[in-house]
């Protein structure tokens, strides 16, 4: 005899459940955006701040660390880089600023600034050993030719500025907070 398909049990529970998975699918779909948007937006994501242990970066050695979708250049100088820096003369600096306002009294061995040049935004060279330091022994931007020294002043080229500082603060002598 055969099965009246209307009238079968089994087939109507399944076509329920079906739809209703189907439909609580798509409510879902519709109610996440909602949701979505209530996290903070990349612009507030992006203002956090980063601590960067620096215990590991040896004398003479650049790192570089990520901070709002920026390199971050940290330099651990060395004595010879930092009374070069000192005994540059303010007049002979296209954007005058001497080597204490450009470190943090008391960590005058760590060099921390954003690695953009002020030209033409480009990234300077001069963090692994291997590429050029530029005439002044500090970063060297290609594209255009600007040469920063060891304090990251502009010396020479077309950059007006000189590489941006962040906000940063020693936590301790091995922990910066930068942001």
């Amino acid at each position: 005899m055969a099965t009246n398909v209307k009238n079968d049990p089994n087939r109507r529970d399944f076509l329920y459940v079906t739809t209703a998975a189907v439909g609580a699918v798509g409510a879902a779909a519709a109610v996440w955006p909602l949701i979505d948007q209530m996290n903070p937006d990349a612009t507030v994501k992006a203002l956090a701040s980063i601590e960067a242990d620096i215990s590991s970066i040896e004398l003479g050695q650049s790192v570089t660390f990520k901070w709002r979708g920026q390199p971050i250049f940290v330099r651990h100088r060395t004595p010879k880089e930092i009374a070069d820096a000192k005994a540059v003369p303010l007049e002979d600096m296209i954007d005058p600023a001497t080597d204490a306002e450009r470190v943090t009294a008391g960590y005058e061995q760590w060099l921390i600034q954003i690695g953009i040049c002020t030209h033409l935004g480009c990234v300077p060279q001069g963090q692994k050993p291997s590429e050029p330091k530029g005439e002044f022994n500090g970063w060297f931007c290609p594209c255009h030719g600007s040469h920063y020294d060891s304090a990251g002043r502009i010396r020479k080229g077309p950059a007006p500025k000189n590489l941006v500082l962040p906000p940063y603060e020693f936590m301790s002598d091995t922990l910066v907070k930068i942001g």
